[in-house]
């Protein structure tokens, strides 16, 4: 097992590259502590590197015994200081291991494509950690795959994928797409759009999710532009008390997903 000292080596450059510009195919992910890294053992997603503090690495830790468990296996571990673990890490209080994994990419086509399926589309949903929260959600409740579109937040940053805990790893996920094209591809392969909006919509209990249908959301305050609203085939409003003006996209995520899951199942 390697060890590194100094703050300017090479390896401590790509994970800080990854912090400050995440790859934006999903290809290569930036994950911070044990429970991304066990989780991205557990997927059989490939290590390019781990990172683990010298003080986790000689301790009865979890981290120490996952570095040790993945060196094992061939991965390539590198034992750090504490200052140069502070200098690779995205995060203010630094867990102790951190790795950069690959993450298999995943066709938009195929996930149009698939039989009774059930998406999510994000539209402009600029807050990483509601990025995460929302794939976190989807993943839960059974959606096979989802679209991040327009000025959404890079679902591969690590601050998504911590907040994801871990779905980005697995859920089929493409991003930076081109809003028209994704709808036009959903379109194209028979699948319903629903469209969520604030007040108007249809009732989620009420509303007919069987067969191939897509959830589109908007992001933050705005919500979706009217141009999606057009190319949508309905629309779903979650009933609010008079003076609650919307939900954290997240919440209504949750909410919309599992309500689909429900009528899906009967």
């Amino acid at each position: 097992m390697k060890t590194i000292t100094s703050r300017h080596n090479p390896i401590v450059g790509r994970f800080r590259t990854l912090t400050d510009a995440p790859d934006p195919a999903g290809t290569h992910l930036l994950l911070d502590g044990a429970h991304l890294v066990r989780d991205a053992r557990r997927s059989e997603l490939f290590f390019d590197v781990v990172a683990v503090t010298s003080s986790k690495l000689h301790s009865n830790s979890e981290e120490g015994r996952l570095a040790q468990a993945l060196a094992s296996e061939g991965v390539d571990v590198i034992e750090v200081s504490d200052e140069v673990f502070e200098a690779l890490s995205p995060v203010h209080t630094p867990s102790g291991i951190a790795a950069i994994v690959e993450r298999r990419s995943s066709n938009a086509s195929a996930m149009c494509a698939r039989d009774e399926a059930l998406l999510l589309v994000a539209i402009d949903v600029q807050e990483p950690g509601n990025v995460g929260a929302v794939l976190r959600s989807a993943e839960a409740g059974g959606v096979t795959g989802a679209f991040v579109c327009g000025a959404s937040a890079n679902p591969f940053s690590w601050k998504a994928v911590r907040g994801s805990m871990g779905s980005a790893l697995r859920l089929p996920i493409v991003a930076n797409a081109n809003t028209d094209a994704v709808l036009a591809c959903l379109k194209e392969a028979g699948t319903r759009l629903v469209a969520t909006i604030p007040r108007g919509g249809d009732d989620p209990d009420t509303l007919d999710w069987q067969g191939k249908i897509a959830i589109v959301l908007g992001g933050e305050g705005p919500g979706l532009p009217m141009g999606v609203l057009a190319q949508c085939d309905a629309s779903v409003s979650i009933p609010m008390a008079k003076n609650v003006e919307s939900l954290n996209v997240a919440v209504a995520a949750a909410i919309l997903v599992y309500g689909a899951r429900r009528s899906r199942r009967q």
